[in-house]
């Protein structure tokens, strides 16, 4: 997989140099041509824009800064695009569908969807299929040719129509699973963005996008289309997906371009969408690329190497079998003293015999395992969207059936990401926000509250806007909503606070820095101020003054010093987010590239938000206790924070370790190797330190599932990480678009579910292979020694044609899309270094084989003695018997197989209806083929004291199993 991801970005990065070298050489050709020379096109002109889409293409795919300055900029292209870079577009559906028609849309295009008649001849592909089909057409002429038609026929037309029927299901299967992956694929692509239109900001999808448009970019977004910087601060942007280059690129004023495909690494910014879909530079390079579906899982992978494996001893066996019946045949010559002479019948037996070993090959190459795995996780990607919870790619449905640690994040995780201000400590005065008797803003100095509304509304990365229907929304991540709701209760005014000083600098929220900041311009030539916000103890041990409860500002003794930290620890141990707020003044030689101070901060004062922890969390982390996965939390939070929620979830225990992040990096690697399999939490931890303990647990104990939730950029960077899986919460964007598996209803609890449906792919797959190889071992056996012992084989071409689409489509329908039960949960985690075939199958396997090579060559040796077979059908009778026999087995051991090590096998089988409808399609077909079609399958109509035995037969092996399952192992 990391191969063919390296391959592609391999192809990207190619590409784009290409496409610049492209550009280069058009602006090298055509110097003459100078931007002046740009003609606005007539269509362009009677749609009321003044640029076309190509010319806006070239200006940012080129970083065409000549033209970009003689459009007049960003500004000037903004107006010959008839939008506005504050309010965007209008609203005006007339003038959109005329954008639509004359810039395109926002979508690239789409492979079509193959049709079935391409994967009938993908079916037809398959080399033994087609050695079977040559047979039959020999088969066929030698027929025809020698007793005429139909007779003649009969035994080509039966190849014929078994390989018909083999292509035809097993293209029907492959066919609804394109369909139904091209339908999660489109629910994959489902991405949301900030918009402004029309004078409103709103979340809309990036398919809906138009060049005019005003997107809202912050840390962790993906760039929808190609467009220009409108403003914004301190803007990093990642460009290693498109053109490979690990070092980001600073996007500013100065350096406007911004490219569909990007990321955003730092900052956040407004940009102005130029370009859309197909006419983008990613856009372009998707059109070189194929397009390529998931990677083949770890799985299906390891179960290719077992069916080689297999294949390679049918091969044999094949052979042997060919070889022995050939002996057979010419010593039967040689004894009848024809050996020089052939006849057409001797051409055809010949014919049959080598159509026998084909068709040993064609049973004993189980590429039903593929299928099996590939239906199972097609099955779980389904249901599992029926259970809130999508899955971005295969492998992680078998990831979670592997796991032995959840690493969950807190915010939005836990917890459920509705944030309030319940308790603050402003100018050292301590406030429960729950207390209606008296107002915080009336307890404050008029000058302590003025400072803390400016830090409250221009340190954010939230805003409050009116929405379309003329109400107050807050925009932002949960905490910045808080906080702003908390500055608002104030009495403060979002707008009027941020008109009144001027933007100076920004540097935003992330995970290392675990702080934020700006710096203003006061109004009235009042000087230089920074404002920083953050983490509790990092802000505070920046400060060195603190305002009193007077409003004065007085230096931070070690008494203010300890309230302070006692607060904070009091607040923690209430479960509440801590986050402090300080300002300083600056020197009026402060420029916007210096960096904002880190320390000598006055303390405005702490905050305490309240994150409630979601229901069912305490309930959901007991049941994977019980499963033997162990739930641990990675958190930024203060420790205290963290230690009470975690208790609060079940997952601190008495015997477990909660570090912070900066102990947890001093330690050495032998100190981790002991530390790392106590720890539960782990809090005021960077993206390096989640990293670190997850590969580290990774090693230790297995699979591990990584969870997030609050959408920093903890989530990309978890997935780039290489830890086995990524899973998010559906509460944002960047955790959607980097995760594996995405929980859409915010549940925690449906974690529990996804590791539920991960282990029942597992243990669906072990029993389709159990039965799967106990036909494979019978088959061979019974074909192979009766060729030895014989000179012929009771199972023919056609016969073991149907018996391979019974044990590979159809057994792979039947017991691959077992539904979970709970029981699956009481049991521990299915490990995926082991070996795949356990002890507990291989007694399954090679009790029930040996129970049914008994009863078929019990039938070979004695069944003429037993049923009274005389005359010229007792071998065709004979032979009827042992396929009836050898089939209903088959169907008894498929029910067998729904639980390997339970006895009741009966339980919740009425619930699957699709097990139920192939085990009773397989039993009509098996009548019609016995009954009726026994010119072409060489059967006899039974009478009925002969198919209940054929049913006793078969039933048998269901009390046999029963006893094996009782032998330990």
């Amino acid at each position: 997989m990391n191969l063919t991801i390296f391959l592609m970005q391999e192809k990207l990065r190619v590409a784009v140099l290409v496409s610049k070298a492209a550009f280069q050489f058009i602006q090298g050709m055509f110097l003459c041509v100078q931007p002046s020379d740009y003609t606005v096109p007539e269509e362009v002109k009677a749609a009321g824009f003044q640029i076309c889409a190509d010319e806006l293409g070239s200006i940012v795919e080129g970083h065409d800064v000549k033209k970009l300055k003689f459009h007049g900029g960003v500004s000037g292209i903004a107006e010959k695009l008839s939008t506005s870079t504050t309010t965007g577009l209008s609203n005006d559906a007339d003038s959109r569908y005329r954008r639509q028609e004359l810039y395109g849309v926002n979508k690239f295009t789409e492979s079509e969807v193959r049709s079935f008649w391409i994967f009938v001849y993908e079916a037809l592909q398959d080399m033994t299929l087609m050695i079977l089909g040559v047979c039959a057409l020999v088969s066929l002429l030698v027929g025809i040719a020698t007793e005429g038609w139909p007779k003649g026929a009969h035994d080509g037309l039966g190849i014929v129509a078994s390989i018909l029927l083999v292509v035809f299901v097993t293209a029907t299967s492959d066919y609804r699973q394109s369909l139904q992956f091209k339908d999660l694929d489109k629910e994959k692509k489902k991405i949301s963005m900030q918009v402004t239109r029309n004078g409103y900001r709103q979340k809309m999808s990036i398919y809906n996008l138009l060049p005019g448009d005003l997107v809202h970019l912050a840390i962790g977004d993906q760039v929808p289309a190609d467009g220009l910087f409108v403003s914004g601060f301190s803007v990093l942007i990642d460009e290693s997906s498109l053109t490979g280059e690990s070092e980001p690129v600073m996007v500013t004023s100065q350096n406007p371009y911004l490219l569909s495909g990007t990321k955003v690494q730092d900052g956040s910014c407004t940009m102005l969408v130029t370009t859309v879909g197909m006419r983008t530079q990613w856009g372009k390079l998707m059109a070189t690329l194929s397009e390529g579906g998931d990677d083949e899982t770890p799985l299906q992978v390891k179960l290719n190497g077992v069916a080689t494996i297999i294949g390679k001893i049918g091969l044999f066996f094949a052979v042997v079998t060919f070889a022995v019946l050939v002996k057979g045949l010419m010593g039967r010559k040689i004894r009848e003293g024809r050996f020089w002479w052939w006849s057409a019948d001797d051409a055809i037996e010949m014919l049959e015999f080598f159509a026998i070993a084909v068709t040993i090959v064609v049973v004993a190459v189980p590429e039903g395992l593929p299928l099996a795995v590939t239906l199972s996780l097609a099955f779980a990607m389904k249901k599992m969207m029926n259970d809130k919870a999508l899955v971005r790619h295969l492998a992680a449905c078998e990831t979670m059936g592997s796991a032995t640690t959840i690493c969950s994040d807190k915010t939005g995780t836990l917890t459920t990401n509705r944030m309030t201000v319940v308790k603050t400590c402003i100018c050292m005065h301590i406030k429960d926000m729950n207390d209606k008797d008296s107002s915080l803003s009336t307890e404050l100095p008029d000058s302590a509250l003025k400072l803390l509304l400016q830090s409250i509304f221009n340190n954010t990365g939230g805003e409050v806007v009116v929405n379309k229907k003329g109400r107050r929304e807050i925009l932002g991540t949960p905490t910045e909503s808080a906080i702003l709701e908390f500055g608002l209760s104030l009495g403060g005014d979002f707008k009027a606070e941020r008109e009144a000083c001027k933007l100076i600098k920004v540097e935003p929220f992330n995970s290392e820095k675990k702080r934020m900041g700006v710096v203003l311009e006061l109004p009235e030539g009042g000087g230089l101020r920074a404002h920083c916000k953050g983490a509790s103890e990092i802000i505070l041990a920046a400060c060195d003054k603190v305002v009193n409860s007077n409003g004065e500002v007085v230096p931070l003794d070690e008494e203010s010093s300890n309230l302070l930290k006692s607060t904070i620890n009091e607040f923690a141990c209430e479960a509440l987010r801590t986050l402090c707020l300080a300002y300083i003044e600056l020197e009026n030689g402060f420029s916007s590239e210096d960096p904002i101070p880190i320390s000598g901060y006055t303390c405005i004062g702490v905050v305490g938000i309240k994150d409630p922890v979601r229901p069912g969390v305490k309930e959901s982390v007991a049941v994977c206790r019980s499963a033997g996965i162990m739930v641990r939390m990675v958190t930024g939070d203060n420790i205290n924070t963290a230690k009470a929620i975690a208790r609060e979830c079940g997952i601190l225990t008495d015997d477990g370790i909660a570090i912070e992040g900066p102990d947890f990096r001093e330690k050495t690697q032998e100190e981790m190797f002991e530390l790392i399999p106590k720890i539960q939490v782990m809090a005021r931890s960077s993206p390096l330190d989640k990293h670190t303990l997850v590969k580290q647990l990774r090693t230790t104990f297995g699979e591990v599932v990584a969870v997030t939730g609050d959408g920093t950029n903890d989530a990309p960077a978890l997935h780039e990480a290489d830890i086995g899986l990524a899973m998010g919460i559906a509460g944002t964007e960047v955790a959607k678009e980097s995760a594996d598996v995405i929980i859409l209803d915010d549940n925690f609890s449906t974690i529990v579910t996804v590791c539920k449906w991960g282990r029942s792919v597992y243990i669906n797959i072990q029993k389709f292979v159990q039965f799967q190889l106990t036909v494979n071992v019978v088959a061979l056996l019974v074909n192979f020694s009766s060729a030895c012992m014989t000179g012929s084989a009771p199972l023919t071409a056609v016969q073991l044609l149907w018996v391979n689409m019974i044990m590979d489509t159809l057994g792979a329908l039947a017991l691959a899309t077992e539904p979970p039960n709970d029981d699956l949960m009481k049991r521990a985690p299915v490990g995926r270094k082991g070996n795949f075939i356990s002890n507990v199958m291989w007694r399954n396997i090679l009790g029930q084989s040996l129970y049914q090579f008994v009863v078929i060559w019990f039938l070979q040796s004695v069944g003429r003695w037993v049923f009274f077979l005389r005359g010229t059908k007792a071998d065709i009778t004979l032979n009827t018997l042992i396929f009836n026999s050898f089939v209903l087995c088959q169907v008894f051991n498929e029910i067998n197989s729904r639980e390997m090590e339970e006895v009741d096998v009966f339980k919740g089988i009425m619930e699957n209806h699709v097990f139920v409808a192939v085990i009773s399609c397989t039993v009509v077909f098996q009548i019609i083929i016995v009954e009726y079609l026994g010119t072409f399958a060489n059967t006899t109509p039974l009478s009925l004291v002969q198919w209940l035995f054929c049913l006793l037969v078969g039933f048998m092996g269901m009390p046999i199993a029963a006893r094996l399952k009782q032998i330990p192992v």
